[in-house]
């Protein structure tokens, strides 16, 4: 992985130190810890960093992280994982308007900052592939602070919890918890056939096994689906369903 120059927005100068030496360590550059929304403003201006780490709750600033955060994606995208004490739902609902890779929730394992930063990379890198580039089969997600291939027939669904994404397996019992945004890693998920049933799922097509008028059944699932009345008729539709007269 090539060495990234990343951004961190953090108050507390002993955790940005923290961060910044687990950064280094993974071979990343660190230029600028920024402790306000005017000094990351002007670290954006002077060198647009790679990606950007940032504490939403900033003591004596002009603005929150979320606002920072705002302001420079404006000024340059890159990006974004935000850091936070803050578990409420409003919060992560306006977090989630700047479309952050991650939102993690303190204490956190630096290890797990530095997976997020190489998923993304990755990911990135998978994105810009050419149109023509064949679907992959499997994927590698950061699951038990490491990165576990995923093969995408397998999964059943994608259930977004708060700050967090519930990955439902065919052949598990329990789903397998990442902390970061549905509609990021969405993108990743061959929509031939995963389809966003509504913004908080995201369901495999293959392995529907039965279809009622407001729910649908997953193999190896016993709990019904809610289907939204609004995309029922698309949902229809992908599925070739022959209605009766």
């Amino acid at each position: 992985m090539e060495s990234l120059t990343i951004l961190i927005i953090e108050d507390d100068l002993l955790t940005a130190h923290d961060l910044k030496g687990a950064l280094e360590s993974a071979g990343h550059r660190v230029p600028t810890i920024a402790r306000n929304y005017h000094e990351a403003m002007a670290a954006i201006r002077r060198q647009p960093p790679d990606m950007a780490l940032v504490d939403i709750h900033l003591e004596r600033s002009a603005a929150d992280g979320i606002t920072t955060a705002r302001d420079m994606l404006a000024m340059h995208w890159m990006p974004i994982i935000y850091l936070t004490a803050n578990s409420e739902t409003p919060t992560f609902q306006r977090a989630k308007e700047t479309e952050p890779i991650a939102y993690l929730i303190k204490p956190f394992h630096q290890n797990e900052i530095v997976f997020q930063i190489e998923l993304a990379y990755t990911n990135r890198s998978l994105s810009h592939r050419p149109s023509h580039t064949a679907v992959p089969e499997t994927l590698f997600l950061p699951i038990n602070k490491g990165y576990e291939k995923v093969v995408l027939q397998e999964v059943l669904y994608l259930l977004a919890e708060g700050a967090y994404v519930k990955v439902f397996m065919v052949n598990e019992e329990k789903p397998h918890l990442l902390s970061m945004n549905l509609g990021y890693l969405a993108q990743y998920f061959p929509i031939s056939y995963f389809y966003r049933l509504s913004r908080s799922l995201l369901i495999n097509l293959n392995h529907i096994e039965r279809l009622e008028r407001n729910q649908l059944f997953m193999r190896n699932h016993g709990n019904p689906i809610s289907v939204p009345e609004s995309n029922r008729t698309d949902l229809l539709k992908k599925l070739g369903v022959i209605r009766t007269r």
